[in-house]
């Protein structure tokens, strides 16, 4: 089995800062894409940023330039570094890895918990 646990959620004012890390553990290989979702009440889930085993980076256009994906493949962890934030930015945030178990394996689909960012003054 595979857990993604999530931290560095919380309340900041607009203009601020988060950052939001994701760690992987358990029956992994190597991990594909890493992904960072959000969903605000009465909202679909939408894809923020996405990362590639390679380090190529993917942003939904509310977020590029404020946000910034990367990921540490040694420690199996993606991070989201959120500047500039704002009040629509306020959402649940998910994190989401592509797995392989085993070498020549088939790729999972794996999310986390969630965690909240509220920004408001």
């Amino acid at each position: 089995q595979v857990q993604l646990v999530e931290s560095g959620g919380g309340l900041v004012q607009p203009g601020g800062s988060l950052r939001l890390s994701c760690a992987a553990s358990g029956s992994i290989f190597s991990i594909d894409a890493m992904d960072w979702y959000r969903q605000a009440p009465g909202n679909q889930r939408e894809l923020v940023a996405a990362i590639t085993s390679g380090g190529s980076t993917n942003y939904a256009d509310s977020v590029k330039g404020r946000f910034t994906i990367s990921r540490d493949n040694a420690k199996n962890t993606v991070y989201l570094q959120m500047n500039s934030l704002k009040p629509e930015d306020t959402a649940i945030y998910y994190c989401h890895c592509n797995v392989v178990k085993k070498r020549g394996g088939v790729t999972y689909s794996y999310w986390g918990q969630g965690t909240q960012v509220t920004v408001s003054s």
